[in-house]
């Protein structure tokens, strides 16, 4: 298989170099498992386990293989398995704080061009959630793309659409009807050869139903709307990288229930809010705490109504958050280099 067309460039070729005389080769990841990953490569698909060298030397899970990253491997005489012996540095990855007690990163998916960010314009609408997910996929380096799905679902999906534009500065936000195959044509101007596209939101928004769609066959199973809570049913169990018809790589992945962050820098939270950014810079002093103080263009905003207050406590919520996200993810690393 052709290397460009999953996503192979110059700057990956770059770092391949230290191994180029040897009887290394190079794989994406298209499933990762524990220790083992589904790869695929010029000489085709492959079965590939982490060597107990690149497990020792490794400081955190985080550093091994997620879905979309590069790998060194060497494949294994005569057999459809490989060893991997390093991953690549990452261009991009989307992370978030793993699911238990312990603060752990878990990268999400890697090396991705553009982030499909999913909602739903059903019960599962949330202007607070689409700015915690823009948040995390600025911070990936990835370009995010907003997708309201199921417009068929809501009584004035226009006015959806313009509250999100509200809240999104940056980033396109489109609408569609995945369901009913309305407004998927939106979706063409990054779905390109080799490029990588993820998508990414709460279970049952429709991600399934939209890789479908952009695939041309039904690959991903899909659930029906709960009756109990009017939303859309979790079916995704997994990360996986397809490659659709238009020879874009999408990458699916499992609804999230929940996004706490792993180390967001402020610039994704300015980026995120960037009309927040914009009024503070206007303030009279640059050290106003936005309390009371005179010449505060915040209390000037919320008070003309130029600025929502529930958009302001979102920010306020969230740069707390992040703070603190930073902190744990910085102690956990001193833990793990100690």
């Amino acid at each position: 298989m052709n290397l460009s067309s999953l996503g192979w460039d110059d700057a990956f070729q770059a770092h391949f170099e230290p191994y180029i005389n040897s009887d290394f080769q190079v794989a994406r990841v298209i499933r990762a498992h524990k220790h083992a990953c589904d790869v695929i490569g010029a000489q085709g698909s492959l079965i590939a386990t982490c060597t107990g060298r690149l497990l020792h030397e490794t400081l955190t899970h985080a550093e091994l293989p997620a879905v979309g990253d590069w790998v060194v491997v060497r494949p294994r005489e005569g057999e459809k398995n490989a060893d991997i012996h390093a991953v690549l540095p990452r261009r991009t990855k989307f992370s978030r704080r793993a699911a238990g007690d312990r603060d752990m990163e878990q990268v999400v998916a890697a090396n991705i061009d553009t982030v499909f960010l999913v909602t739903s314009l059903d019960e599962n609408y949330n202007l607070r959630r689409i700015e915690r997910f823009l948040i995390t996929a600025w911070e990936s380096g990835a370009k995010p793309v907003v997708v309201l799905n199921k417009t068929d679902l809501h009584d004035n999906p226009d006015e959806a659409l313009a509250e999100v534009i509200a809240v999104a500065p940056g980033a396109p936000v489109i609408a569609l009807s995945a369901r009913d195959s309305i407004g998927l044509e939106s979706l063409d101007p990054w779905l390109k050869t080799g490029s990588t596209i993820a998508l990414l939101g709460s279970s049952g928004v429709g991600k399934s139903t939209i890789i479908n769609r952009i695939l041309g066959e039904d690959i991903q199973d899909t659930g029906d709307i709960s009756h109990e809570n009017g939303k859309g049913r979790h079916t995704t169990t997994r990360r996986e990288l397809l490659v659709g018809p238009s020879g874009a790589l999408v990458i699916d992945t499992p609804g999230m229930r929940e996004l706490p962050f792993w180390q967001t820098g402020m610039s994704a939270v300015e980026d995120t809010f960037d009309d927040i950014h914009t009024i503070t810079g206007q303030c009279k002093f640059h050290d106003c705490r936005h309390n009371g103080e005179p010449g505060c263009a915040v209390h000037s905003a919320l008070e003309a109504g130029t600025l929502e207050d529930t958009r302001w406590q979102s920010y306020l919520k969230l740069q707390r958050e992040q703070s603190f996200a930073d902190r744990q993810a910085n102690a956990s690393l001193e833990r793990a280099v100690n």
